[in-house]
């Protein structure tokens, strides 16, 4: 049996908690019906955090191609190419380099086919900037090593009951209505509408785009981007044959009833779309980048620096970003 099938999973920093819920993820594979996946990491770095949290884990060394033989009696790792230390919850931009390889290596995997889609454990971007990381975010980092020139990739927030996507995502609010055009907005709505095609077999996907302002503007008595930005850009997704709705306002769309009328909602600003999907589905929500030639998903949280290492850490949203991981890279 070959691991052409199994996910790859990347170390993130390895002060951080991915170490852990990765083994928590592991020892939980039967109950979560979890795909097989593989980590790519120092096994001694896990074989360590195991010891440390008295988790009866057992790591086996091995290639992407034998992960899935290998799943069923131990955590499959796929080494780096060097050994990593790390003290939880103590970030150190010399784990930086491991973290890096570690992406690197699962795009290079995934792109030649010899793993199924790539699941992502979080990186702190403060500790990797220290270390002469150029790039904006993680995010930006997986576009440009997918294809040149870089896609335009767009950042969905996934649960069974909301899909919720930003258009303006990492910048300051008071930024926000000069970074909101018709042309984000419309390129937005199209990638999403192609991946809930192509990826969540929706077959005739329906959005839900929120206005900026409240009330959705109020027919432009608060404030003119919806009436400027926002409509123009709904009607265009429309005459290109995506089914959109709005502006409509934020506070009345995210209730029971009204997510049973579109199947993904589009944000004018990272808290519009965070907050509600934090508050539906804080332990289990997933990261989906959207865009790009390979599947990645991601837990919907950080390193957790403050509990690393103390048994706290719930693996619920990594492993619900690796069940969605082998979903959407299947037939």
């Amino acid at each position: 049996m070959t691991g052409l099938g199994a996910v790859a999973l990347t170390q993130g920093d390895p002060a951080g908690i991915g170490p852990e819920i990765a083994i928590q993820a592991w020892l939980r594979r039967d109950e979560a019906r979890l795909p097989p996946f593989f980590a790519l990491t120092d096994p001694g770095l896990l074989e360590a955090r195991a010891r440390m949290l008295g988790a009866p884990c057992p790591v086996e060394a091995t290639t992407p191609e034998e992960a899935a033989a290998v799943f069923s009696r131990a955590l499959p790792v796929v080494p780096l190419t060097r050994a990593v230390a790390a003290t939880p919850g103590a970030p150190d931009s010399r784990g930086a380099a491991s973290a890096i390889e570690a992406i690197e290596t699962a795009v290079a995997l995934v792109r030649a086919g010899r793993a199924a889609a790539l699941t992502t454990n979080p990186i702190a971007k403060h500790v990797l900037y220290e270390a002469g990381f150029r790039h904006p975010g993680h995010t930006e980092f997986l576009a440009a090593l997918a294809a040149d020139p870089p896609p335009r990739p767009v950042m969905m927030l996934w649960s069974e009951g909301l899909a919720v996507v930003p258009v303006t995502v990492h910048i300051p609010l008071g930024d926000v209505p000069a970074a909101l055009t018709q042309e984000a907005v419309v390129e937005t709505g199209l990638i999403v509408a192609r991946a809930l095609r192509e990826r969540f077999g929706v077959a005739a996907p329906r959005l839900a785009v929120a206005g900026l302002n409240p009330h959705a503007g109020e027919n432009g008595t608060m404030g003119r981007e919806d009436e400027a930005v926002v409509r123009p850009a709904v009607d265009r997704l429309r005459a290109s044959g995506v089914d959109a709705r709005g502006p409509l306002p934020a506070d009345t769309m995210f209730h029971a009833r009204a997510r049973q009328g579109y199947d993904a909602a589009l944000a004018m600003y990272h808290d519009q779309a965070l907050i509600p999907i934090k508050s539906i589905a804080f332990d289990d929500a997933v990261n989906v980048t959207l865009g790009l030639p390979f599947v990645r998903t991601s837990p919907d949280h950080g390193t957790a620096f403050d509990i690393a290492g103390r048994g706290l850490a719930r693996p619920d949203s990594l492993i619900a970003a690796l069940r969605l991981a082998s979903r959407l890279s299947g037939p």
